[in-house]
């Protein structure tokens, strides 16, 4: 029977795993048992997914990057060539960690990790946010956050389309796809979610 994915002839695949229809894994790459993967995902060369990960619909991971275990990727996220995951606040080579000791990480639909990013576990990375390259992120992101600098600080805020966003009076349009926001309490929503992103993709 025909495989709905494709998986280069160098890559490793571990059964039993679940990997959606469309789904691109290029070379080198270490798919562990138990992880799931979501449709029409890309993983670049070199890429490791480790048992019980899970990858949303239509995440983008760039070469070199391993997702290690309680480390939880949802729909639409990209994550830019050596991005690194962890899940042990304090490891030690000569101390082995059980799971029940590693912490949980989750990069929210739509976010962005920029390359060569270092995610310190524990934390959730929130819808839409932009993490610069070479971050190093050691809390929470909130959604639509622009996060760069080591460690991370915010400096401003993202459309989902992925355009810097101008903040006047607590409101922002987006000047390429007109998305438009409110920010109250320091938190960012969008106030017309049935327009934007959604328009550029049909346009």
């Amino acid at each position: 029977m025909e495989k709905s994915y494709f998986v280069h002839e160098s890559s490793y695949i571990d059964e039993p795993v679940s990997i959606g229809d469309g789904t691109k894994i290029w070379h080198f790459c270490h798919i562990m048992k138990d992880s799931q993967i979501g449709q029409n995902c890309t993983l670049g060369q070199n890429v490791n997914i480790d048992s019980g990960v899970r990858l949303g619909n239509n995440v983008k991971i760039q070469n070199n990057v391993s997702v290690y275990k309680k480390v939880t990727i949802e729909d639409d996220v990209f994550c830019g060539p050596s991005v690194v995951f962890t899940n042990v606040i304090n490891p030690r080579s000569a101390i082995p960690r059980t799971i029940d000791e590693y912490d949980s990480t989750l990069v929210k639909r739509g976010a962005t990790v920029g390359a060569n990013a270092t995610i310190v576990c524990g934390i959730t990375i929130g819808e839409h946010a932009f993490i610069g390259a070479g971050t190093v992120v050691t809390r929470a992101v909130p959604d639509y956050a622009l996060v760069y600098g080591n460690p991370a600080r915010q400096h401003g805020w993202m459309c989902q389309c992925g355009t810097r966003l101008e903040l006047i009076d607590n409101f922002a349009q987006c000047n390429r796809c007109h998305r438009e926001y409110q920010c109250h309490n320091d938190r960012l929503t969008a106030s017309n979610q049935g327009s934007g992103l959604s328009n550029m993709r049909s346009s």
